[in-house]
């Protein structure tokens, strides 16, 4: 075999094991999350792994803060991390990603099993009244 068909077939292996990645999905996901405005906050505390775990992994949920729903998006394996989105990232979102009325009711369902979301052990511009509060609205 050649030299440069060994290469590319190496090459080609790489590839294909690396889109077999059982994180594509989710990184796909976070991608599209980001560019609709979602920001990613990682939970590298153990009261924000615990807060991170209250929500439904690799799904979109809801928590209601003073600057009204705040989306997020847990994300356990693959970053660690919990994207927060205003209403305008969710609708720059879901105008790619359409959310059926099912997904909208579990979304509703999820928030009355776990009411309780301590904003405080997130960094401060995950708090939205925090950062209202740096900007002086």
């Amino acid at each position: 075999m050649s030299s440069r068909f060994r290469h590319t077939l190496a090459g080609l292996v790489v590839f294909g094991i690396s889109a077999c990645s059982p994180y594509a999905p989710a990184q796909r996901t976070e991608n599209d999350l980001a560019l609709s405005g979602f920001v990613a906050h990682p939970a590298d505390t153990t009261a924000r792994w615990q807060m991170m775990n209250l929500l439904p992994p690799n799904h979109l949920a809801y928590r209601m803060s003073s600057a009204g729903p705040i989306l997020l998006y847990a994300d356990p394996l693959a970053c660690g991390c919990v994207y927060f989105g205003d209403r305008q990232a969710y609708q720059s979102y879901t105008a790619q990603h359409r959310q059926t009325p099912l997904q909208e009711k579990q979304m509703t369902a999820e928030i009355n099993q776990h009411p309780g979301w301590d904003w405080s052990v997130w960094a401060p511009t995950a708090d939205p009244a925090a950062v209202e509060a740096r900007r002086g609205y």
